[in-house]
């Protein structure tokens, strides 16, 4: 197919951008990872019970359950944000984007991505690399007596999840480019 396909019930091109094959490869590892990640909703589940049990059935409190607990709404919170964004289901305004053209909502896109997401993600990951180096060297734990250790392995989640945020946002550009510039060569999906 040359151009975008062509809706049934009227001659409006599918509000969809075209894929493109890094795109693809991109999208797919990030959804790999946030789905693989997805199952830390689970193990957050099983932790809140087991503490709830252990405190008000047995009277044991334990501040590394609680600390736990955190860490994994952070671990699934900041990988789920790209994951969000490959699967198109991040906060839009859509009372401005469904009156206008998939061309300009492309565009609005694309300036947002250069301009706002992906400056901010990358800055993000290069102010977390010494945060994160910093807590690694001193092998940071918990100041709380009873606490995890090895905090460095929940401050390599911002990495993480804002690694995986630019990826996302650059495969969310190459689509945009794809539709509006013809480049890189648009897939455009088939009916």
């Amino acid at each position: 197919m040359s151009g975008p396909p062509v809706s049934s019930d009227a001659a409006l091109p599918v509000e969809e951008l075209p894929q493109t094959a890094l795109s693809q490869r991109l999208e797919a590892g990030v959804r790999w990872i946030g789905k693989t990640t997805s199952w830390i909703w689970a193990a957050l589940v099983v932790v809140i019970i087991y503490n709830v049990v252990q405190r008000y059935v047995f009277g044991i409190g334990a501040i590394w359950l609680e600390e736990l607990q955190w860490h994994f709404y952070a671990i699934g919170f900041t990988i789920g944000l790209s994951y969000a964004m490959v699967a198109d289901r991040h906060v839009r305004v859509d009372v401005l984007a469904e009156r206008w053209s998939p061309r300009r909502r492309a565009w609005v896109e694309l300036f947002g991505l250069l301009f706002l997401l992906l400056p901010f993600s990358i800055s993000i990951f290069v102010e977390a690399v010494p945060y994160w180096l910093t807590s690694y060297r001193l092998d940071e734990s918990s100041a709380a007596p009873g606490g995890l250790a090895n905090l460095w392995i929940l401050k390599s989640f911002i990495l993480w999840g804002f690694g995986l945020l630019a990826l996302a946002a650059f495969a969310r550009l190459l689509r945009c480019m794809a539709m509006l510039f013809g480049w890189p060569k648009p897939i455009w999906p088939r009916d």
